[in-house]
């Protein structure tokens, strides 16, 4: 029995795609929360909580953009000329924060405020989008062949653009709670009440997507609600429901770390509800990871590249963490 090299690769591009999620969720959420906190030296903290990591997080989509191309090119080109739009308007986002990091702490006082609603606009652009890319990539694409054949605003639909406010929420729960870890004083404590609203719109998000996708997609309810799925898939509600219990009381007790860790779970348990969604398509209804899957020899050459800097790239952002860990106070940071 050989290899399954095409399955190696879905857990690569799945872990890499959720490590990227998972931590440029929260600096894309720094910069939607920066209309609730117009306070110059408090936006400094919060931008200087993020600046020596965000570029690194970005490692992440890379490699799951690569991933993609090397070992399901039929996927790449399919899923990139749905989704050309929103993923243009997306990266528009990105280097619209990037440029926004940097020049933001160069400006003087009169032109602050441009690189502060470039940081805005940037980051709602790129959660949002990230969420219509994923709304759409849930509803499924239309595949003539091996070619898409559907027409470009196939994802302006409105479930789409709901998983796109979706992820815009999230994303600022990560945010709100990555700074009641990393500040102190009265920004932690704003972060505290303003969290503690958020995870209620948090959870309405999460019930009506959950609720929305299996009616509006009977494949996906086939697979969540026929036994004996239903059985072992029960843990992840079970589980978001739980960690959505335990955010909120975290937040009543004016917890540090745990608010974060917890909402790092409901976005997990988020992220492996879609995977059990769609698997084993890489291009929902009916494309599979094997259907999708380049020359086995491309898959095997790629894999020695993943496997060798996978292991430099988890090292630096560790490492990256580390020296960078602790509190964030006025007056310090990496500016």
């Amino acid at each position: 029995m050989g290899i399954d090299l095409s399955l190696i690769w879905a857990v690569i591009i799945f872990f890499g795609v959720m490590m990227y999620v998972v931590m440029d969720g929260f600096d894309l959420g720094i910069g939607m929360l920066y209309p609730f906190v117009p306070d110059r030296q408090d936006r400094d903290v919060m931008m200087n909580t993020v600046a020596p990591v965000w570029d690194g997080n970005e490692t992440w989509l890379v490699l799951g953009g690569a991933g993609l191309l090397a070992a399901f090119p039929l996927a790449y080109s399919v899923v990139l000329s749905a989704l050309y739009l929103p993923l243009i308007f997306m990266l528009l986002g990105l280097i619209f924060r990037g440029v926004a990091f940097e020049f933001r702490f160069k400006a003087n006082d009169r032109e602050r405020h441009v690189w502060d609603k470039a940081f805005i606009c940037g980051s709602l652009m790129a959660a949002f989008f990230q969420g219509v890319s994923l709304g759409a990539y849930i509803d499924g694409i239309r595949v003539t062949g091996r070619a898409f054949s559907g027409g470009p605003l196939d994802w302006l639909q409105p479930f789409p653009l709901f998983c796109g406010v979706g992820v815009v929420v999230a994303y600022t729960v990560l945010g709100s709670t990555w700074l009641i870890m990393k500040t102190e004083g009265p920004l932690h404590q704003r972060m505290l009440e303003l969290t503690a609203k958020l995870a209620w719109v948090l959870l309405a998000v999460i019930a009506v997507i959950s609720i929305w996708t299996p009616l509006a997609q009977p494949r996906i309810a086939a697979r969540w609600f026929s036994l004996p799925n239903l059985i072992w898939f029960s843990p992840v509600p079970l589980l978001v429901a739980f960690a959505m219990y335990r955010l909120i009381r975290s937040l009543q007790h004016h917890a540090h770390l745990a608010p974060f860790m917890y909402t790092l779970a409901l976005v997990f348990l988020g992220y492996s509800g879609l995977a059990i969604s769609v698997w084993p398509n890489i291009v929902p209804p009916n494309i599979s990871i094997w259907d999708a899957a380049g020359p086995a020899q491309s898959q095997g050459f790629a894999l020695v590249g993943a496997l060798f800097i996978i292991p430099f790239i988890l090292m630096y952002t560790v490492w990256s963490y580390y020296v960078f860990r602790g509190k964030v106070k006025h007056g310090e940071g990496y500016h």
